[in-house]
């Protein structure tokens, strides 16, 4: 009878661990995903703002079209990744980054543009969008990396096979590697 009594015990105590180790991965799951969220909306207020940037850019320096179909090219092809992989997404975001940087080293080259009141607003809103991005971007990983120590670790890797909990990918921003961005120059003595 006692040992019947213990060996229930003993069931009983593995089944709530079992639960709390799958509650333990919905939790981390839902906060990463929520994580990722908080990321396409400061993404899609990007992309919103991207547009009056061009019109206004555009009254100053008409004859830089190819600069502006880059930067229009880039915004689409991120708008239509945002919705797949992690990994697209930041390829796409990365592109979009280089793009607006061209933009607004056309700013340079036109006196008037600088000095544009609504050139300046945008540019402060899209810089304001950059923070907010990296802030959000800060937070999904912190989230991913919580759901994937709890998906490698052992015994919640047991319940998170079983119950096909995976790992989430990352959002990390590459610097743009192309001939198109300016680059600093190579200084050698």
């Amino acid at each position: 009878m006692i040992t019947l009594s213990i060996t229930a015990a003993l069931i009983v105590a593995c089944a709530l661990y079992v639960i709390s180790l799958y509650n333990g991965l919905v939790d981390k799951k839902t906060r990463a995903e929520e994580a990722w969220s908080g990321i396409e909306v400061q993404l899609k207020r990007r992309h919103n703002l991207i547009p009056n940037l061009i019109e206004t850019v555009k009254g100053y320096a008409s004859h830089e079209q190819q600069t502006f179909e880059k930067v229009v090219n880039a915004r689409n092809n991120a708008i239509k990744t945002g919705q797949s992989s992690t990994a697209s997404t930041a390829q796409a975001e990365t592109v979009l980054s280089g793009a607006l940087r061209q933009l607004f080293a056309l700013a340079e080259d036109y006196p008037d543009l600088k000095a544009n009141t609504n050139f300046l607003d945008l540019q402060e809103q899209l810089k304001e969008l950059e923070d907010h991005i990296q802030m959000a971007r800060r937070f999904y990983n912190g989230s991913t990396r919580d759901l994937n120590i709890m998906v490698d670790s052992f015994p919640s890797n047991l319940v998170a096979q079983r119950f096909s909990f995976n790992r989430f990918d990352f959002f990390e921003l590459d610097e743009i590697e192309s001939a198109d961005v300016k680059k600093a120059p190579v200084v050698r003595f």
